[in-house]
């Protein structure tokens, strides 16, 4: 498929073309070499829950935070 570059330098893609949603984030490089742009869609936010889960330690394994302010050093 061909998409042609309009009057303010930006590409339209068709809709069938790609699953892509308004605000999805997308990393661009130009390959010299090929003479080519390389679209790669990038990962959205996800879901932070999921991520925790996924956690191989558990957070009661982690140390303890201190307590006490921080001692002022003396020059």
């Amino acid at each position: 498929m061909i998409v042609t570059l309009d009057a303010k330098r930006r590409l339209t893609v068709p809709e069938g073309l790609s699953p892509a949603l308004p605000g999805d984030t997308f990393d661009a490089r130009f390959d010299a070499d090929a003479n080519e742009l390389v679209f790669r869609r990038i990962a959205g936010a996800g879901d932070w829950l999921a991520v925790l889960s996924q956690c191989p330690v558990s957070m009661g394994d982690l140390p303890s935070r201190r307590r006490e302010p921080a001692s002022r050093r003396r020059f």
